[in-house]
């Protein structure tokens, strides 16, 4: 029960991970015209769950918790994040969420936390947010199961959160995507992840539509 109660404080959107401020792209697509509808809204958060968190995410996750108790190894984990992470404004998104999760969880006590938020510090360490995720909650006590699927959730919660914002879905059109959200995450994880060092992304339109954020005229987003 502690950890079922432990992963609903963690995926609640009142958790300050900082990941509210950023849509990841979402918002230069509804600001161009490319996103519109609660239908093209599924079709975006779908994209994400197939092509970026299935195969790329999920494998720096399991690979973090596996290590959590190996600072040197989960460093090594985090440096192929950023030579895997081609966009600098993606890059440098996932390292303020990753350490902003990580700040967070250095004042709770979470143990190892503190560890490494002094590396991050020190440049020795990037910090990217997908590593962390495994690595604290890892160290937090919950199983790969339930960090798998609570890295999912939260992805969800974020992209669906940045769209209600944005004027694309009521809340109640936000509360409908969750089902097919979440039988989709349930296919991609029946499948077996890859290996950290052959993970890979293929978004190349939310990548585009982050690196041309900063030329939206109106943002209220960091991405």
């Amino acid at each position: 029960m502690s950890h079922l109660l432990t992963a609903l404080q963690y995926g609640d959107s009142f958790f300050p991970s900082g990941a509210v401020s950023f849509s990841w792209g979402l918002e230069t697509l509804v600001n161009t015209g490319r996103v519109t509808s609660v239908a093209d809204l599924r079709g975006f958060l779908m994209g994400q769950i197939r092509g970026r968190w299935c195969n790329f995410d999920r494998a720096f996750i399991i690979a973090a918790h596996s290590h959590c108790r190996n600072l040197d190894k989960i460093t090594t984990i985090d440096q192929t994040v950023e030579l895997k992470t081609w966009a600098s404004e993606m890059r440098s998104a996932s390292r303020r969420t990753g350490e902003a999760l990580l700040g967070v969880h250095k004042r709770l006590g979470t143990p190892s936390a503190e560890a490494y938020f002094s590396r991050v510090k020190s440049k020795k360490a990037h910090g990217h947010s997908v590593v962390m995720q495994g690595f604290l909650w890892a160290n937090a006590g919950l199983d790969r199961d339930t960090a798998v699927a609570l890295s999912a959730h939260t992805l969800c919660v974020g992209l669906i959160g940045a769209a209600v914002r944005l004027g694309i879905a009521t809340h109640i059109e936000a509360q409908l995507l969750f089902g097919p959200a979440q039988n989709e995450i349930e296919t991609v994880c029946a499948t077996t992840a890859p290996d950290f060092r052959d993970a890979a992304a293929f978004t190349p339109q939310t990548e585009i539509a982050i690196m041309q954020h900063e030329f939206q005229e109106t943002r209220l987003f960091a991405n």
